[in-house]
């Protein structure tokens, strides 16, 4: 039997069916995370091949697990920290400071005065009452200036939250960190969490550029281009694509390698790393009045309240796998509904999905379901949470 809360080692692939039966979840009600760390650091090479001048900082908030910031930070990614609970668990793994940019810009007085206790140094800003707020509390900051470049598709847009005006404010906030003699080091942006509009991140750098310019005609060192974040966690093809436009815009725009570029992934590491695996526990069928079945809905032990917040959230559409056998014959496929567990209508997984006949006591497997999941789930309705089981290839 697999051993919770500990790391089991693999070699080939890990086979969900012999999860299944090992871990008895036949006779068990809580759904299970299958968590590979060896994707993390699949995905921590890919990036390097794909930008090397690119240095991550890993969107903690994206999935806070211990093993999984513990794995990212012993193979020397960074992190972006978004909060005082962030920053204290990433310097508890023995993570110096500098690895660490304080990449919200909105941050409670108390965090940002542990942030200069613990020696935190780089944070963004994008409003005049924040630079005010450093000024008073923590005046030896290193502020980045983020400026607002949306993509015109993302999954999750950030733009009406954060993010100043690049033509009107930017250039505003530069002066008056001036005038205080706080010290401006670079400029950051986010286009947007899942962004589809990928030439997006070369209009932002072409921004940023612009923006070096006036903030080194201050005298300042601007040294510091930070390109945020919406990187694909389950699409290589849609990365490298990213990429592409990324390196050619960083080498027309930033071509000395003294500005250091950072990014901050999220999805990109985690959301092929999980897999969830669900029972179905109970089954309606919906029919018209002369009999013919219009759908057949299945209940899981797991919901939008819990792993599949993401849905709700994070506009996630769940991809659901089935374990029927259709190498041996053609199984018919019926139009199906998957629901959570909760009384609330609102906890529906997917619809109009094509599935073959199941019943209670199948399993469903849900892959991709490393990216703010587990971190936003609740217990609503009394139902428990999922336990992670932990997989690696090797130990690192």
């Amino acid at each position: 039997m697999f051993k919770e809360n500990e790391i089991n080692v693999y070699e080939n692939d890990i086979s969900l069916k012999q999860v299944i039966k090992e871990q008895n979840l036949q006779n068990k009600d809580e759904a299970l995370f299958i968590c590979d760390l060896n994707k993390l650091k699949e995905k921590y090479e890919m990036w390097n091949r794909a930008m090397p001048r690119i240095k991550p900082y890993y969107a903690v908030k994206c999935n806070d697990d211990p093993h999984v910031v513990k794995v990212l930070a012993d193979l020397g990614t960074n992190f972006d920290c978004a909060s005082k609970g962030e920053i204290k668990q990433i310097l508890d793994l023995g993570v110096s400071p500098d690895r660490i940019i304080f990449a919200q810009p909105c941050k409670p007085v108390s965090h940002l005065e542990y942030a200069q206790q613990m020696g935190v140094m780089t944070s963004t800003v994008d409003t005049e009452f924040e630079i005010y707020k450093l000024h008073k509390n923590f005046p030896e900051s290193n502020l980045v200036i983020r400026f607002r470049c949306e993509a015109k598709d993302a999954q999750c847009p950030l733009g009406d939250k954060f993010g100043c005006d690049a033509e009107k404010d930017a250039t505003a906030l530069i002066l008056l960190a001036k005038s205080l003699n706080l010290k401006v080091i670079g400029t950051s942006f986010h286009v947007g969490s899942g962004c589809n509009d990928l030439p997006a991140y070369d209009r932002a750098i072409t921004i940023a550029k612009n923006l070096f310019k006036f903030g080194s005609l201050l005298g300042y060192n601007m040294n510091l281009l930070d390109i945020g974040g919406g990187f694909p966690g389950s699409d290589d093809k849609k990365f490298y694509r990213i990429a592409e436009i990324v390196n050619k815009s960083v080498l027309r725009h930033f071509p000395d390698d003294k500005v250091n570029i950072i990014a901050e992934p999220g999805r990109y590491f985690v959301a092929a790393a999980y897999t969830l695996i669900c029972k179905i526990h109970a089954k309606r069928e919906a029919r018209l009045p002369n009999g013919k079945l219009l759908t057949k809905m299945y209940y899981l032990n797991d919901g939008v309240y819990g792993s599949f917040n993401c849905i709700l959230y994070d506009h996630q559409h769940a991809e659901v796998v089935h374990f029927v056998n259709e190498e041996d014959a053609i199984v018919p496929k019926f139009n199906s509904l998957i629901w959570g567990p909760t009384c609330d209508a609102l906890d529906k997984i997917a619809e109009d999905v094509q599935l073959p006949d199941l019943k209670c006591g199948d399993f469903l497997a849900f892959p991709n379901m490393g990216a703010y999941t587990l971190p936003i789930a609740s217990p609503f309705n009394g139902f428990a949470l999922p336990k992670v089981l932990y997989f690696d290839k090797t130990k690192i």
